[in-house]
C-alpha cells in the first residue's frame, strides 16, 4: 500500500501531458474514465483507493498504484524529451 496526498495527486495529473488518459488506460487496459476517477479521487473500491481527512487534501491509501506509477513515468518522460 502507498500513501500519497491528494494535492500530490492533482499535482501529478497537472503536469501530464494532453491526452494522458488515454495513453495510460491503453498500456493498463482500463478505460480513460478510470483514468480520471482515480485523479478526480472517484475511484472505484477495487482500486483500494480511500481518502482519509488530513492535509494537503486529504491522505490518499493506494492498493493498487499502477496508475499512478504510469502517470509517473509519463511526467518524467515529458520532461526529459523521451
Amino acid at each position: 500500500m502507498t500513501r500519497t496526498t491528494f494535492n500530490r495527486l492533482r499535482e501529478v495529473k497537472d503536469s501530464l501531458p494532453h491526452g494522458s488518459s488515454a495513453v495510460i488506460a491503453d498500456e493498463l487496459g482500463i478505460t480513460a474514465d478510470d483514468v480520471r476517477d482515480f485523479f478526480r479521487g472517484t475511484a472505484n473500491g477495487e482500486s483500494g483507493y480511500h481518502i482519509e481527512p488530513g492535509p494537503d487534501g486529504g491522505i490518499v491509501v493506494l492498493a493498487d498504484t499502477r496508475i499512478l506509477e504510469v502517470a509517473l513515468r509519463l511526467v518524467w518522460e515529458t520532461k526529459n524529451g523521451l
